[in-house]
């Protein structure tokens, strides 16, 4: 490698493994921690990005529009980044990592969840390079001083687009397209993992906030990235009277489906009016870009970066985009700005526990499991001040909880 860390370079790095975050990864007075590593030239900073899929996945895509907007509000030329895309989630993780190290890389980051334990092996390997890495859960518990898990509070969007979709549904209730009792969402989710279910539940209390009707059927495709299947989801879950969609999926596949079947859709990550003029009704995401800024600013200044990194409305990180008036129900900008507010207030929490049940009971008490095992062991109070408290614990989602109102199909 290109660099000889000084004996006192390593010792503020791991100095820097213990310091102590609170909730979402802000420190207790916003303040910027002490500078832990040596700073690094701006026209010297090399970054590499790892992306499971390329921009026919509409997860990936957001993170490489992401990180070109990034670099390139920050001024780095192409020969300053480099992308690495189609990366699967195994040892050719570690071998992407590696190669970009090699090749000079100050920082890396990867995209998906199965890239984390490999991500890891590298930042053991390669101590001197800064690892990032989306939607992991080991941060805070490997204690590495050179690797960094983020999220977004996504949830609040998810929470936001529902109850766009609610206010969809009361609008089809009162024209006379369906009964109140037939106010039934369908959703095309991914895999069965806490990310999946926190999304889908919290878009699902946003919907009854204003539809209290609702109900939700679930259907998995157990891929993150399959046109076909969610496309076929999408159908089985419309042909069951389901009479809007939403997903957490990576693909057009369900928007599509929903557009020849003349159904309202809830997307994700992207605006897809370009496949629904006619159903696309909004959708949620998280901006990666000032993530992304941050980082590289951090590596520049050497300065330190939050072990377990999340935010959410107030600072952009998670946005409403693609609202198509055309099939919103009237009224819809201005509740969800209503909303929003509330949202960043504090004064709504999205998982409330006065707003669902488990059983037909009230959860006053619930372990997660935030300190991630082989075991999937629930190791951490997360209810209190009557509301489970969502990535507050680790940037990770870790709501795992099959409430009333949701059906797995």
């Amino acid at each position: 490698m290109k660099k000889i860390l000084s004996i006192a370079v390593v010792l503020a790095m791991l100095l820097s493994a213990v310091a102590v975050f609170t909730s979402c990864g802000k420190t207790e007075e916003g303040a910027q921690d002490e500078v832990v590593r040596e700073a690094v030239a701006k026209e010297d900073i090399k970054v590499g990005f790892i992306f499971l899929h390329d921009e026919n996945s509409t997860y990936d895509k957001n993170f490489i529009d992401a990180a070109v907007a990034a670099t390139e509000k920050l001024g780095l030329t192409e020969e300053q980044v480099i992308f690495k895309v189609n990366v699967p989630e195994g040892t050719e993780c570690y071998d992407a990592a590696a190669e970009l190290a090699d090749d000079g890389c100050d920082l890396i980051f990867a995209d998906s969840f199965g890239h984390e334990d490999f991500m890891i092996e590298a930042a053991k390997e390669f101590p001197e390079v800064v690892f990032c890495h989306a939607t992991g859960t080991k941060a805070h518990t490997e204690n590495l001083a050179n690797f960094y898990n983020a999220f977004a509070s996504i949830y609040e969007g998810r929470y936001l687009v529902g109850v766009a979709a609610g206010l969809k549904l009361n609008e089809m209730i009162e024209n006379g397209d369906i009964t109140a009792e037939e106010a039934k969402i369908g959703y095309v989710g991914a895999h069965p993992y806490a990310e999946v279910k926190s999304g889908y539940t919290s878009f699902f209390l946003g919907a009854r906030s204003v539809c209290p009707t609702a109900t939700m059927d679930v259907k998995f495709t157990n891929s993150w990235f399959d046109i076909a299947l969610e496309k076929e989801a999408a159908n089985a879950l419309i042909n069951d009277g389901c009479v809007l969609i939403s997903q957490h999926a990576d693909s057009e596949g369900a928007p599509k489906a929903c557009e020849e079947a003349g159904v309202p859709n809830v997307a994700y990550n992207l605006d897809t009016i370009m496949w629904g003029p006619n159903t696309a009704l909004v959708s949620s995401k998280i901006n990666w870009a000032p993530y992304f800024e941050h980082i590289i600013n951090a590596v520049i200044n050497g300065t330190a970066i939050e072990q377990d990194y999340c935010y959410g409305l107030e600072e952009g990180s998670v946005e409403i985009l693609g609202l198509n008036e055309k099939v919103a129900a009237e009224g819809t900008v201005e509740k969800l700005e209503e909303v929003k507010a509330a949202l960043i207030a504090g004064d709504i929490k999205v998982f409330d526990t006065a707003t669902f049940t488990v059983n037909g009971e009230t959860l006053d008490s619930y372990m997660a499991d935030v300190d991630s095992d082989a075991a999937f062991t629930a190791d951490t109070e997360v209810i209190s001040d009557g509301y489970f408290h969502e990535s507050e614990y680790r940037s990770a989602p870790y709501f795992d909880i099959d409430i009333d109102g949701i059906n797995l199909k």
